[in-house]
């Protein structure tokens, strides 16, 4: 790769909430990203690319309420939910079988895999593993779909 390029990617896809933690992460990144609105009243982003999407949970302790709502929102629209591959999901450890949970169940209805779970903002390990992993998946991609 020319020195300076930046590699391949699938776009990523993010919802954060007030609390920032997923900003945070994907700030971390370094790699553009556009954000599901928190609002309900504000726009989608469009989407026109394969893209991987990272998700918070937020779950009550029978694991209800996992997917936040504006995230169930932007996946309802056929366009958005055909172009993700992928699915990354945060979480507090501190809640047991309901850690990342978003994740699990955004992979298994959208149909595609949960790359990575990482907890609350990540570290700087998940931030790089992270990475590394959106750039494997770019070049499996590249030649098919970005």
């Amino acid at each position: 790769m020319p020195e300076g390029s930046q590699p391949r990617v699938p776009d990523i896809v993010f919802y954060s909430s007030r609390s920032e933690n997923t900003l945070r992460f994907v700030g971390g990144l370094g790699l553009p990203a556009a954000r599901i609105p928190i609002s309900p009243k504000d726009a989608m982003p469009a989407i026109a690319r394969p893209y991987v999407l990272i998700c918070p949970t937020y779950a009550d302790g029978m694991g209800q309420g996992a997917v936040p709502k504006q995230v169930i929102r932007f996946l309802n629209a056929p366009t958005r939910r055909a172009r993700i591959v992928g699915v990354i999901a945060s979480g507090n450890r501190n809640f047991g079988a309901t850690y990342a949970l978003a994740g699990r169940i955004i992979a298994t209805k959208c149909n595609v895999p949960l790359l990575y779970r990482f907890e609350l903002a990540g570290t700087p390990t998940d931030i790089a593993r992270t990475r590394a992993g959106l750039e494997t998946l770019g070049r499996e991609l590249c030649s098919t779909e970005i």
